[in-house]
């Protein structure tokens, strides 16, 4: 009996089949038009491109190339609408076999109010091959006022956006930020959201909307390994709130020559900033190599004992704006499950890394 290689479970599952938006009329905006609030790309211009950095052929290679990813990107709004829809032409995508295509290509919506209110309540589900797509990410048939974030795509550039209301409906600007100054993280892949299923598990999103305060997410895929003029570019982020350091997974032994110089370039700018060094956490392989929950490999041990020896010698230095977090799991059980491929986290990794992160930062900030 012949059996098909490939199953269309839409046929047999509808709530599996992508939806093909309805006529209903629909008024546009760009991501620049008033009263919506945008953010997440610190460099960018008004109708400029989305990228997290200026074009710029003295950034690492892979750095200038990964800036094309929205990571971080957001956008805010209140509105009576009954339906927000999402007009969009995709630039410099990354398909890759361990995430899905609604993290690293599409966008996803939340309602409520910020400050831990805020609920997600959809996402662009769309065909594997588009790279240009209209799509409902929100429709209710009652329609109130309600407040909107939309989460911009984790590992995929964005030639072109438009967001659609319908006609009639009353679009106000967003409840302000907490403080508007913003948190500034430079990192790796985790960083940058690899591989949340939608844009919202990224840590760095998670604990914005939990704080309600403005993250500029500079994570960059395998590239975050500390060069200097990463750091400057880093450095002319005007009024941060706090620098967060996560680089250590990408940078390995390298930190050890990095980090210092690094926090020298951002305190020569912001001698008072806050700044926050994060140690990586539990990669699987360690679980292998050590037979332990707890204990790391050696070279993990080595990396973050010189992150808190170093954060500890600028400390007794003077320097009291600035903190360690050691970003291993101690006391949960089940981090191995917290992992797509024993590197980089799910869902449940995210939720649970910004769960530990979020008081210490809340803690810092509130200084």
């Amino acid at each position: 009996m012949s059996t098909e290689k490939k199953l269309a479970v839409e046929k047999f599952d509808r709530n599996m089949a992508v939806k093909n938006v309805d006529e209903t009329e629909m008024k546009w905006f760009s991501a620049d038009d008033e009263p919506l609030r945008l953010t997440g790309f610190y460099f960018r211009k008004k109708g400029g491109l989305f990228r997290r950095f200026d074009l710029d052929d003295n950034l690492p290679p892979a750095v200038n190339g990964l800036a094309w990813h929205t990571a971080g990107g957001q956008l805010s709004f209140i509105s009576n609408t009954k339906v927000v829809r999402l007009k969009v032409t995709l630039g410099h995508e990354s398909l890759m076999d361990h995430c899905t295509k609604i993290g690293s290509s599409g966008f996803d919506i939340y309602m409520g109010k910020p400050g831990g209110k805020q609920y997600f309540c959809g996402s662009s589900r769309i065909k594997v091959n588009s790279d240009s797509y209209e799509v409902d990410v929100f429709k209710c048939e009652r329609a109130e006022m309600r407040e909107f974030t939309v989460n911009f795509p984790l590992y995929c550039g964005v030639d072109s956006f438009e967001i659609g209301f319908e006609a009639d409906a009353e679009i106000k600007a967003p409840t302000p930020w907490k403080c508007d100054k913003p948190v500034v993280v430079y990192g790796t892949s985790i960083t940058q959201g690899g591989c949340a299923n939608r844009p919202g598990m990224a840590y760095t999103n998670i604990i914005s909307r939990r704080l309600n305060r403005p993250f500029f997410n500079f994570g960059f895929s395998g590239s975050g390994r500390g060069e200097p003029y990463v750091f400057e570019q880093l450095a002319k982020v005007e009024n941060p709130a706090m620098f967060i350091l996560d680089y250590e997974a990408n940078a390995n032994t390298g930190i050890w020559t990095t980090l210092s110089e690094g926090i020298d370039i951002l305190r020569a700018k912001h001698p008072d900033t806050p700044i926050m060094v994060v140690s990586k956490f539990h990669f699987n392989r360690e679980y292998v190599e050590t037979g332990s929950l707890t204990a790391r490999a050696p070279s993990a041990e080595k990396s973050w004992k010189f992150q808190r020896a170093e954060v500890s010698r600028r400390r007794r230095a003077g320097d009291k704006n600035i903190t360690f977090v050691y970003g291993g799991w101690k006391n949960e059980e089940d981090w191995t499950e917290f992992t797509v491929d024993g590197v980089h986290a799910t869902d449940l990794g995210f939720y649970m890394f910004a769960k530990m992160l979020t008081p210490k930062i809340a803690k810092v900030l509130e200084k």
